[in-house]
């Protein structure tokens, strides 16, 4: 467990705490990268990831994961032109208008030439997915990575949060129809760092009360047990910002309370999501195994709120 001393050499560093709680037990198909879970109508849990063409796994408990091959059987043509591969990043799935709708990045490593795009399914199952192509893109011109799409719905809106380093978190508002950004859409920004390579990335927001809370990975992933990843966070009263943390610092000045970090075997906790089941919030990421060889996997934890608001990791 990390100790109160090491803790206090950490920077930005707003919640004071000595120790975290391990990740739900979990069997089955225990490996995964950039997760996000939703409960479908069906009453099976669905995660997709990282890796393959979007990756799935399904659960009829949350506690039981079974590989269930991609989201795709095979990548949509137009993803090639982001990296040779076809290769997509970090899906966000939620569900409305009596569809689900699946998010996801196209990009290569070190580069900003990057894509998000979107597919949408009646089920919510690997195999159903109809891609509708891109939906925001960034190129080397641009100040910010459109990659690491999260979607919120407020005061009647569509939104999607995205970004990664190349001066942090972004924002754009979407069409609620065709969920993609209308043309010279305003881009916010909502979160940075101080300093060059503004390693922050993979944001989620979530509503609670009055405010909204913007979840965010800091510092280094996929790196095995080298991975430094945390999840820090901050809140504001409107989605667009700004975001401060606990102690009033701004998240574009580096600010956010630290939510969870690596522990024990659990190492480079990050690429996080919320998601909500039962009346629950449930934090979702992915850690290295330190006693697996540093394989990433899937850590799954209550999300619960303090009297003052904030949250908390049980």
């Amino acid at each position: 467990m990390m100790t109160a001393v090491l803790l206090a050499f950490l920077p930005n560093t707003a919640q004071a705490t000595a120790s975290y709680p391990d990740p739900q037990p979990i069997t089955g198909q225990q490996i995964i990268h950039d997760p996000t879970v939703i409960r479908l109508k069906s009453g099976q849990y669905v995660a997709y990831s990282t890796g393959g063409v979007i990756g799935a796994r399904l659960s009829k408990d949350r506690v039981h994961w079974t590989d269930e091959g991609n989201a795709f059987p095979e990548p949509p043509s137009w993803w090639y032109e982001y990296n040779d591969t076809g290769d997509p990043w970090a899906p966000d799935i939620s569900y409305r208008q009596g569809r689900y709708w699946l998010y996801y990045a196209v990009s290569s490593w070190g580069t900003n030439h990057s894509a998000i795009g979107v597919a949408t399914s009646r089920s919510g199952l690997p195999g159903t997915w109809t891609d509708h192509g891109k939906v925001f893109s960034s190129e080397t011109t641009d100040t910010w990575n459109a990659i690491d799409p999260a979607i919120i719905r407020a005061d009647g809106r569509l939104w999607m949060s995205f970004g990664s380093y190349w001066t942090g978190i972004r924002m754009v508002e979407l069409n609620p129809r065709t969920g993609k950004a209308a043309q010279n859409a305003t881009v916010h920004h909502l979160a940075t760092r101080p300093d060059a390579p503004y390693a922050v990335e993979g944001p989620y927001i979530v509503k609670h009360g009055r405010h909204y809370y913007l979840f965010a990975s800091y510092d280094a992933c996929c790196a095995g047990v080298n991975s430094t990843y945390k999840i820090r966070v901050g809140r504001s009263t409107s989605v667009t910002g700004p975001y401060v943390d606990s102690t009033g610092r701004p998240l574009l000045e580096g600010g956010g309370d630290l939510l969870l970090a690596g522990h024990g075997r659990f190492v480079g906790t990050g690429g996080e999501s919320v998601f909500r089941d039962r009346g629950q919030d449930w934090l979702a990421y992915h850690y290295y195994d330190a006693e697996d060889n540093g394989t990433p996997k899937l850590g799954l934890n209550r999300l619960s709120w303090k009297k003052n608001g904030w949250p908390i990791v049980l």
